[in-house]
């Protein structure tokens, strides 16, 4: 028995010459948090729908569950669980209704069937809200009773497509905190996310930029990897004078608006400093802070897709 949830090699999707997943590979350690990390439009939904027997990969080849995702598509299915980021609930049927029905769908059938909807009503908080109208439901609710709906049937492996999307960030706090659980049971979950703080509450990750998998690895492993070089923040009085006075400058490896900063990325922190408050003195703009920071996980990503982009031919 493999100890992969999921491993696939070189898998690619084109829609009408357009690569919108390009020859990626993935292996996903069973019993793990997995996070698929990247921007709108990067090839996330298409990888997962892909692995999740939904579409049919253009190449590439592997295995999700240990069934064949080019062959088996109909075993794969009943292995996994799978959450997108609509939510895929009935908004007519009420909470309970919709139970019944992913029920059904998955084959959940008598003293089961009640004991896993029991169940899923207890562990989304939905108690006292079974005859509800799901568009009824407020959006973290319905985001509580769609997980529910998706594990219904115990899946091994749990996909979710932009899980929180779209919710508060008590709610997505709430959820992270119903993905642990799931996890201390034994459940893979594969989730994609475009939210940087979410991605720390993964074992390992993929980013994916431009359809192609560009690092990979645990959260802290890849701040370790490529953010090797100093990280200074920049609070000033004109930000975007800022930027554009700093953004050619050569001792600054790239610059990057952060919130109400500027995030400086230099291999030489005492050369940076000194050319930064030259050039700002120079367009009259005053430094209010200047400090050496921890980098976090989104300066990292910044920094990879920066590097991604170095190594691209101009299109």
């Amino acid at each position: 028995m493999t100890d992969l949830a999921v491993d696939v090699r070189g898998l690619t999707r084109v829609f009408d010459g357009f690569v919108a997943v390009d020859h990626i590979d993935l292996q996903v350690g069973t019993g793990m948090v997995f996070g698929f990390l990247g921007p709108n439009g990067a090839g996330k939904s298409t990888t997962i729908r892909m692995l999740c027997g939904i579409l049919r990969p253009s190449a590439g080849a592997g295995t999700v569950g240990g069934f064949d995702i080019m062959r088996q598509t109909d075993q794969l299915k009943s292995r996994i669980g799978y959450m997108s980021q609509r939510f895929s609930l009935y908004e007519d049927l009420t909470v309970h209704e919709n139970l019944q029905f992913f029920a059904g769908i998955y084959n959940v059938r008598g003293a089961q069937r009640a004991a896993r909807i029991a169940w899923a009503v207890e562990m989304a908080g939905l108690r006292g809200r079974e005859q509800v109208r799901t568009a009824e439901l407020a959006g973290g609710w319905r985001q509580r009773l769609a997980l529910g709906c998706a594990v219904l049937h115990e899946p091994p492996i749990l996909f979710l497509d932009e899980p929180t999307s779209g919710v508060d960030p008590a709610s997505r706090r709430n959820f992270w905190e119903m993905i642990g659980e799931l996890v201390s049971r034994g459940i893979t979950v594969f989730v994609t996310t475009h939210y940087m703080d979410e991605a720390e509450h993964c074992d390992q990750l993929a980013l994916i930029y431009g359809g192609r998998v560009v690092a990979t690895g645990s959260p802290a492993t890849l701040k370790e990897r490529h953010m090797s070089r100093a990280l200074l923040e920049l609070e000033c009085s004109d930000l975007m004078g800022a930027y554009a006075a700093l953004k050619p400058e050569p001792a600054l490896v790239s610059v990057a608006l952060f919130g109400n900063a500027l995030h400086l990325v230099t291999a030489d922190d005492a050369r940076a400093r000194e050319v930064v408050g030259r050039r700002l003195r120079a367009a009259g703009i005053t430094v209010q802070r200047l400090e050496r920071i921890e980098p976090s996980l989104e300066d990292t990503f910044v920094s990879i897709v920066e590097g991604s982009d170095a190594g691209r031919p101009a299109e």
